[in-house]
């Protein structure tokens, strides 16, 4: 068992203690100094994971069920949220949220991925897997935006974009690609924050950005590690060694130019600590916030072409 497993292992039964103890630690002395004793292993333990955490663990932590989705973001970060619905060609896709709001007094568009926490919830936020209704309405009230000049946030949490056959049939491909175009010619400030796992094109239909952030323990890649150690290999089990081979994490995308900047988390993780993570998000998202609202919309338009251009560019002569 490597180190961060077992570290991991070692820190839930932990917190299951210290859950037992808070509720006496008051009246009891004893119990108080063990609180406090396992409150230290707790910091150890959180220090080993993160110094032997591999992108395998990411990935796990990528897709933690608790982890805070677009709408716990929503709440702590916005106001006056409003919710936008439907295609105006098929239906409404719950698996994105999309809704005008403001962001420290400034009228804004917020579109994001949404998962559920229990099992009637998923299935109706399709395990946040997006049909082509889904794009096209995240698309149709980005084109809202600019016409009002309202800048636009989105979060992306997302295995990627579903792959039935109805989404097949109503041109999931067609209007992905139509929201890689669309979006790289929008003339207002586009900020994307990847909150835990961005998949796919999925994932790249919400976030052809100015500025594209990643959490501290999200993850970002063309395929999941499980999908590659099924082609590479013909051997999901491999999905460890997929993983690392991918360079799906923050740091690795961060040092090839994909990303911007690297959102920390609390301690444990964002599934740990809501208002922490939130908080630790706003105040990168303000910043950049603050910079780019001094851009024209030509000039936003350039960067960002010139942005995605070099991406992938590792070689010069």
């Amino acid at each position: 068992m490597d180190p961060a497993t077992k570290a991991q292992r070692q820190l839930a039964s932990i917190e299951d203690q210290i859950t037992q103890l808070e509720a006496r630690a008051s009246k009891d002395q004893e119990a108080h100094l063990k609180l406090k004793h396992l409150q230290h292993q707790i910091r150890f333990l959180r220090e080993q994971i993160r110094l032997h955490v591999n992108a395998w663990h990411k990935t796990e932590l990528a897709r933690h069920p608790q982890r805070p989705f677009t709408m716990d973001y929503v709440e702590r970060l916005f106001t006056d949220f409003s919710e936008i619905h439907g295609d105006r060609a098929f239906g409404d896709d719950p698996a994105i949220v999309c809704g005008m709001a403001r962001y420290r007094g400034e009228e804004v568009l917020v579109v994001g991925s949404q998962k559920g926490r229990d099992t009637k919830q998923r299935v109706y936020r399709n395990f946040g897997q997006a049909n082509p209704e889904g794009y096209r309405k995240a698309l149709r009230a980005m084109k809202i935006a600019e016409k009002f000049h309202r800048p636009i946030f989105t979060f992306i949490d997302t295995t990627g974009a579903y792959p039935g056959l109805g989404a097949e049939e109503r041109g999931q491909a067609e209007a992905i690609a139509r929201n890689l175009r669309e979006m790289a010619r929008l003339t207002v400030p586009i900020i994307t924050t990847i909150t835990g796992e961005g998949g796919s094109g999925g994932a790249l239909a919400l976030a052809v950005s100015d500025r594209i952030f990643m959490m501290e323990n999200s993850v970002y890649s063309v395929i999941s590690p499980e999908g590659c150690a099924s082609i590479v290999w013909k051997d999901s089990g491999k999905k460890e060694l997929a993983a690392q081979a991918l360079r799906i994490t923050a740091p690795d995308l961060k040092e090839m130019g994909i990303i911007d900047e690297i959102i920390a988390e609390p301690d444990g993780g964002a599934h740990k600590d809501y208002d922490g993570a939130a908080a630790l998000v706003g105040e990168v998202l303000a910043r950049h916030f603050t910079e780019l609202k001094k851009h024209s919309g030509e000039q936003l338009i350039v960067d960002r072409y010139k942005k995605f251009r070099e991406m992938a560019r590792f070689f010069t002569e």
